[in-house]
């Protein structure tokens, strides 16, 4: 297992061993990233979550080998060769290969034909031989007919439990097979959003993910029909040379239909198993990137909000939190049709903005946004040319916000708050700080993926779950004011211990140190150690507490202060004389250079947040709906989601425009993460409207003119067709119900 995974990674095996003796020591990943470097050699969350998941894999693997073994022994048919393979095997699909003939299961034809004693006439078949198949009649094969589809039942059972053939025609039939769609007759019109799949044809293996989902979307929703094409050719003279066969009419035969009715099923089978999980992979890394984008946005910080849940018929949602997110006032407000009560809103509105003086107005970006947005935006002139100050009006995603509205956790904090206007509060504190709302909401409700539900659930859960906690601990908890469902993302915090936190605090008043969180029923040792270097104090005892120095480091933070000769508070902040200090000084066999290192940067510039400053985008008057867009435009936008094949930006007008991979930069872009991100303010031009499907071209390259091809920046995609003059493996028949059953489309 270390072997492998160190291979896997570009990594040393001491490495590897190293984060598997502290995964089983029970330290969390955050934890083992920020504060154990020297064991690890530096690695990051990222490469940690992959060494956790592949441990997992593989000893998953080990338990299923021992299995296999003790199985396959109980029947006698165990050699030392046998047991040899099995150890290696590093995939389960090998390792199921192997066990495949010795399997129980239920009598086929090759058991029964073997029964009847046809297995020589096997062998005189494979050595082109014509025997005399009349001594081989007997009870159910009493004619030539049946006597020769016995022996081809047992050829086939043979190739099928080949380990080897079964294997190479796997790989081969992903290496060369290609996945074709056409439409479905008469749903031309239904499935008009799958138009580019309608005559498609491409290479399994060159396949990106968001394409295959859509593909089996299109397949699942009844539009498109899907066919794996292989060239028959190929792989019957692949089983034929692999298995050493010789040429004869019989062989010929019993190759093409063992190929048609077993390896090409079984292979189709395994190919579109990995196309789903290579598209499950890359669609949850995807994820997890806008995921941990949308959590480490930039915060608005602690000013005053008033947060607005637009809507038409049921009005205005409106709720005031004061700089702590504390709610001040709520009321619903209804300018818009049918009951247009413009006037009265305004004047309603700006009342609470004067009264608490308020600074933002953050705008839900959902049903009416826009219209509320003109709303907010003369509530801010009229304060202003009131003689205040004017309030900063502020578009701010709104997914989850209903999911959280209706929670329990949102139940028991205002229990006696109307549901509607709890996502006014939801919206309003996401403005001032992103991450410490949307720990309230279920990831999968954040809405930042594609196909988001056409992944594994499971998978989708533990992945954003681990993006979450990652996150949390990158920012940092303030002890004393950090919700539950924020304390429980904290590395070593559980639900329990969380509510036993708050509990604490509300009776004994504010945590004066992080020592006292060893008070804290059921925060034992190691959960201490653990969290506490990412639960902050501020104003506390010690200002290291307000640090991400782990108090375990303390001393070394002494050691530096004794040799400067200067007290930790002058030390902090205190860049001239941090800058000249050697970290090799301070190390010894505990706490190395990386780790002191860090601490030097952390007393540099204590409890620094890595989010980025705040900034909210301008969208153009006059633009309010995907008509009102012309080619050639140039308008600021926000990024809400970022995808393998380019960016989506919301620029005001109800639909988001897609800004492709090859307009993302002048240069080759792999990965479009590497250019924007969730949240990001951006300029971009309209290249192109489609008002009737709702599509809206955009290019960050402001050069580009409408109307004209993009500059290529890389080599063109190169899609396979068809292969023609070869027997094509037919759609329907096995094949279509083996798909069925195991759960591939309808």
């Amino acid at each position: 297992m270390i072997k492998v995974i160190a291979s896997e990674l570009g990594i040393s095996e001491n490495q590897v061993l190293a984060v598997q003796k502290l995964l089983d020591e029970g330290n969390t990943v955050p934890f083992i990233a920020r504060y154990r470097k020297e064991v690890t050699g530096g690695l990051d969350d990222t490469q940690l979550r992959t060494i956790e998941e592949r441990l997992t894999y593989l000893r998953e693997l080990e338990d299923r080998k021992a299995a296999i073994i003790k199985a396959i022994d109980e029947q006698g048919k165990l050699s030392d060769d046998l047991r040899a393979l099995i150890l290696e095997t590093t995939t389960k699909a090998r390792l199921e290969d192997l066990y495949l003939p010795f399997k129980k299961r239920r009598k086929t034809k090759a058991d029964i034909a073997r029964e009847a004693g046809l297995e020589p006439l096997v062998d005189l078949l494979l050595e082109a031989e014509e025997p005399d198949l009349s001594a081989f009649y007997t009870e159910g094969f009493a004619d030539d007919k049946a006597v020769l589809e016995g022996a081809r039942a047992i050829f086939v059972d043979r190739m099928a439990t080949d380990a080897d053939l079964v294997g190479e025609v796997r790989e081969e039939m992903y290496k060369r097979g290609t996945m074709t769609a056409a439409v479905v007759e008469g749903k031309e019109q239904v499935g008009a959003k799958f138009k580019d799949y309608f005559e498609f044809s491409e290479g399994f293996h060159s396949l990106p993910s968001h394409r295959i989902l859509a593909l089996l979307r299109g397949e699942n929703e009844g539009v498109l029909h899907l066919n794996l094409d292989a060239d028959d050719e190929f792989f019957e003279g692949l089983i034929k040379h692999r298995m050493e066969l010789k040429e004869s009419p019989w062989i010929d035969d019993a190759v093409h239909w063992g190929w048609k009715t077993k390896l090409y099923i079984s292979a189709g089978l395994d190919t579109r198993m990995r196309l789903k999980e290579k598209a499950e992979e890359g669609a949850l890394e995807v994820f997890k990137k806008n995921l941990r984008d949308v959590l480490l946005a930039a915060p608005a910080g602690q000013r005053a909000t008033l947060g607005l849940d637009p809507g038409y018929r049921n009005g205005v949602k409106c709720a005031v939190v004061d700089p702590t997110g504390k709610v001040l006032d709520t009321a619903i407000v209804y300018p818009h049709q049918p009951q247009n009560q413009w006037s009265q809103a305004v004047q309603t509105l700006a009342g609470l903005v004067a009264q608490h003086g308020v600074d933002l107005l953050a705008i839900g970006n959902g049903t009416a946004s826009r219209e509320t947005e003109k709303l907010a935006g003369e509530i801010a002139d009229l304060i202003k040319q009131a003689g205040g100050k004017k309030p900063t009006p502020v578009v701010v995603s709104e997914a989850g916000a209903s999911v959280y509205s209706a929670s329990k956790l949102a139940a028991e904090e205002f229990p006696d708050m109307d549901v509607s206007l709890r996502g006014a509060v939801s919206i309003a504190r996401r403005l001032q700080d992103p991450l410490a709302e949307l720990v309230k909401v279920d990831p999968k409700s954040i809405g930042v993926g594609q196909y988001q539900h056409d992944v594994n659930q499971t998978a989708l859960a533990k992945a954003l779950d681990n993006v979450v906690e990652d996150a949390v601990n990158a920012v940092g908890v303030d002890l004393n004011s950090a919700s539950v469902p924020l304390l429980t993302r904290v590395a070593g915090v559980n639900e329990t211990i969380a509510n036993n936190i708050v509990a604490f605090r509300d009776e004994n008043g504010a945590f004066a140190s992080r020592a006292a969180l060893k008070k804290v029923p059921r925060l034992g040792p190691k959960a201490f150690e653990q969290c506490a270097g990412f639960l902050r104090i501020q104003g506390g005892k010690d200002p290291l507490d307000a640090s991400a120095v782990h108090p375990e480091a303390y001393p070394v933070v002494k050691r530096i202060s004794e040799q400067t000769g200067l007290g930790v508070q002058e030390l902090i902040g205190n860049t001239a004389v941090l800058t000249k200090l050697r970290p090799s000084d301070f190390a010894d066999e505990k706490f190395g250079v990386p780790t002191i290192t860090d601490i030097i940067a952390e007393l540099d510039k204590p409890g620094r947040d890595p989010r980025p400053e705040f900034k909210t985008a301008t969208f153009k008057d006059g633009v309010e709906k995907v008509s009102d867009l012309k080619p050639g435009m140039i308008l600021e936008g926000t990024v809400t989601n970022v995808a393998a094949f380019g960016a989506f930006v919301d620029v005001g007008v109800h639909q988001d425009g897609l800004v492709h991979v090859s307009a993302l930069s002048d240069t080759f872009v792999s990965d479009p993460h590497e250019v924007v991100r969730s949240g990001q303010v951006v300029k971009v031009k309209v290249l192109e409207v489609d008002v009737d499907r709702k599509r809206i071209s955009l290019t960050l390259r402001l050069n580009d003119e409408p109307g004209q091809p993009r500059k290529a920046t890389k080599k063109p995609q190169v899609r396979g067709g068809k292969p023609s003059g070869r027997r094509q493996a037919p759609a329907g028949g096995s094949m279509a119900d083996a798909l069925k059953k195991a759960g591939f489309g309808r």
